[in-house]
């Protein structure tokens, strides 16, 4: 990044148009304004912008309506006091404009910013226009920016916001940038404000931060700035707690590698180690047939967080019950019995405590619960119709993100003792199940023979918990092969039913015996 004291900023053409309604809205108030922030690092930077910041000289409402209305956007008042408001896109490159009123002159308002980075300005009117610009930059943010550094404005940094806290390794993860020494110091000292920050900030900030390639190294930076016992000391609790010796790392580590597996996994582009690079051509080349399983990692059950994210908040936790549960054996092997199912239910405490959504907790907290199962139902053998139906009925639309999970933590198990014929053993079956998965829908979603309608009418019962026991158990035995046809379907439910009704009859017989 080399841009000249005065040089127009380069922008895509709908981010340029932007900024010229933006700047006639504000011009038709008489009002100047400023490009500030992410948006301006960003171009900076040559990166796509997605947001842009705007400090405007007055009161930005009137230019943010009418903006919002030409557009087609959402006007949110998100601190009217200070004159901060965003308008929301529904559609284009950028999705979300900030403006808000400058805090006294632009070198003070600057000075109240977080990063020297985000501490520049440029006026809005000419970079509209597409013309060279003089930046304003008291704190030298641009030499940062070539230096490659994030470094706080001031000592104030963190007191005046607490989630910057977060924010400092979020920006180092996603710029590939590093931290500033005496800003690493700032951290160790205000870290304790973490907790004053909004769950759902801290929230948006760690899952920014798993959105990158870099998620591992983030897990590793907050870690060594005390800042990952404070977001989730429960990851933090396995530090020290040993392992089989099949375990290359400790349980923290292992937890942190096993992010660092999904990383280089889930890369869209083959990664530069060397190591990781054959095993991701293992990977993706295994897994060429299988476009719709990127298309997966890229949906967003909640905009701005992607299934990829949330597998690796899934991989982050998915022996956070392991310290709880460690029970040596008589021999001394170590053992975990029910670490999944107790992970679980921590896993879903923490996201919880975060503010993720429902539909985000339940994604993580199944991946967390089902992470041995792969290998479980293939331990003495290729694994039946019946448990593959079982499986992917049980982990819905969270199968895919469990078959990578168990891969990761195969890897990360290893370590560097993985051989690469493992790891291609292990690549050919989670292959194999999940041809299962996209290629068979009758062993995922068998067609309904009967309806609860026909079991009633056929059986002569009424509604109630039998018949959706015995829909069950036929979808079970359609995935299986074992009633291929309505006759099949009608024979088996009365068998299943009579078998039933002669069970609750002689456990009657015996309690009336009692």
């Amino acid at each position: 990044m080399s841009v000249p004291p005065n040089a127009p900023l380069r922008l895509d053409p709908p981010v340029i148009e932007l900024l010229a309604h933006l700047a006639a809205a504000l011009a038709s108030h008489n009002l100047d304004a400023y490009l500030v922030g992410g948006c301006l690092r960003d171009a900076l930077l040559e990166r796509p912008v997605a947001d842009i910041d705007l400090a405007v000289a007055g009161d930005p409402e009137p230019a943010a309506r009418r903006l919002a209305d030409e557009a087609g956007g959402h006007f949110v008042p998100l601190d009217p006091e200070r004159g901060l408001i965003r308008v929301i896109l529904d559609r284009g490159a950028v999705r979300c404009l900030d403006l808000g009123r400058l805090r006294g002159d632009l070198p003070s308002d600057l000075g109240e910013r977080d990063f020297t980075i985000d501490a520049l300005a440029a006026p809005l009117a000419p970079v509209a226009r597409g013309e060279a610009v003089a930046l304003t930059d008291p704190f030298g943010g641009r030499s940062d920016l070539r230096a490659r550094l994030v470094r706080a404005v001031s000592e104030q940094t963190f007191r005046s916001d607490p989630a910057r806290l977060l924010r400092a390794v979020r920006l180092c993860v996603e710029l590939s940038f590093d931290l500033d020494a005496t800003t690493a110091s700032l951290i160790r000292c205000d870290l304790a404000l973490l907790g004053q920050a909004a769950p759902e900030r801290q929230r948006d900030e760690l899952g920014r931060i798993l959105s990158t390639d870099r998620a591992a190294c983030g897990m590793r930076l907050l870690d060594a700035l005390g800042l990952l016992e404070r977001l989730v000391p429960e990851v933090t609790a396995g530090r020290g707690v040993s392992q089989p010796k099949e375990h290359y790392w400790d349980v923290f580590d292992h937890a942190l590698e096993t992010v660092a597996a999904l990383d280089f996994m889930l890369s869209e582009a083959e990664p530069g180690g060397r190591r990781e690079a054959r095993l991701w051509r293992e990977l993706w080349d295994t897994l060429a047939w299988l476009p719709p399983l990127r298309d997966y990692l890229r949906e967003e059950p909640v905009e701005g967080r992607s299934q990829a994210a949330l597998l690796k908040l899934a991989a982050l936790l998915h022996d956070v019950a392991k310290p709880d549960t460690r029970a040596p054996d008589k021999d001394g092997r170590i053992r975990f019995f029910g670490h999944a199912k107790l992970g679980a239910e921590r896993a879903e405490a923490i996201l919880r405590r975060l503010r993720f959504s429902a539909r985000e907790t339940r994604l993580v907290t199944l991946m967390v619960a089902e992470h041995l199962r792969p290998g479980q139902i293939a331990y003495q053998g290729p694994p039946t119709r019946r448990a593959l139906f079982r499986f992917f009925r049980d982990t819905g639309e969270a199968a895919p993100g469990v078959l990578l999970l168990t891969l990761a933590d195969h890897a990360a198990a290893r370590g560097p003792r993985m051989r690469i014929d493992g790891w291609r053993n292990h690549v050919a079956y989670i292959n194999y199940l999940l041809a299962r998965r996209y290629t068979e829908e009758t062993l995922v979603a068998p067609p309904r023979l009967l309806t609860g309608h026909d079991i009633m009418a056929a059986l002569g019962i009424p509604p109630g918990p039998e018949v959706g026991r015995l829909l069950s158990a036929l979808e079970e035995a359609q995935a299986a092969g074992e009633a291929p046809d309505r006759d099949s379907a009608l024979a088996l439910v009365r068998r299943l039913h009579e078998a039933a009704a002669g069970k609750a009859k002689v456990l009657a017989g015996s309690a009336a015996k009692d």
